[in-house]
């Protein structure tokens, strides 16, 4: 049985845990469609992906000529009511989660996720999915309310990882994520952090700065095992 060295782990939501672009491209169409502007597709969606839905949206809006700032106001808190009631249409865990996360438990692993999602909506999807009971917590992209620039305190900012490793116990911690987001968030934080080469990478997996790699869900209890040691 691998040895993991660590007492507690957080991990990301979208890319990470879940496989979650078609709900959110769907969410994304609506507010565009409503908007006057093209839809994108599906499969796209996945490249607008970090960062949380305003982000994402952004990023569509813009690539269509932007709009300004009230008009977005407007478009994006459509989508966010579209999600509210449509984010786990598709939305299925990655193959090996519900395993991978079985034997952590059964190891006494305490685990966390860190998304930046607004809380609301992880719980909701976590818990349509029957998985929010493997986690002491969620925390969300606004769960850590704003910094003195107005902006909450999400993701790549450590505070939310920070958080995360003091709920669970202040021990020996990692993380495991998908994007530069939370690559940056980790290392800030100062813990070990493992890039998910699966999920929706903004850059090539092997360039997120992260100090393993995995290529599956499957792989992630061998990869704890090893970090250590690359450390």
């Amino acid at each position: 049985m691998t040895d993991i060295p660590f007492d507690a782990i957080g991990f990301d939501l979208d890319g990470t845990l879940l496989d979650t672009f078609r709900d959110l491209g769907a969410a994304v169409n609506h507010a565009l469609v409503l908007g006057g502007f093209a839809e994108v597709s599906v499969e796209s969606s996945k490249d607008l992906i970090g960062g949380g839905a305003k982000i994402m949206l952004a990023r569509a809006v813009e690539a269509q000529g932007g709009l300004p700032e009230d008009e977005f106001k407007r478009l994006y808190k459509a989508m966010l009511g579209y999600y509210e009631e449509h984010n786990a249409v598709h939305t299925v865990p990655y193959p090996g989660v519900r395993e991978a996360l079985a034997e952590l438990a059964a190891r006494q692993i305490r685990m966390v996720v860190v998304t930046n999602k607004f809380e609301a909506f992880a719980r909701n999807v976590l818990t349509q999915l029957d998985l929010i009971d493997a986690f002491e917590t969620v925390i969300g992209g606004d769960s850590m309310g704003k910094g003195e620039d107005g902006q909450f305190l999400a993701k790549p900012h450590p505070a939310p990882v920070l958080k995360a490793r003091e709920v669970t116990g202040g021990g020996r911690f990692a993380f495991i994520g998908d994007s530069t987001y939370d690559v940056r968030a980790a290392k800030a934080a100062g813990v070990p952090v493992i890039a998910a080469a699966y999920g929706y990478c903004d850059r090539p997996p092997h360039e997120l700065g992260a100090d393993g790699v995995i290529d599956s869900f499957d792989a992630l209890i061998p990869s704890l095992g090893r970090l250590s040691s690359a450390l």
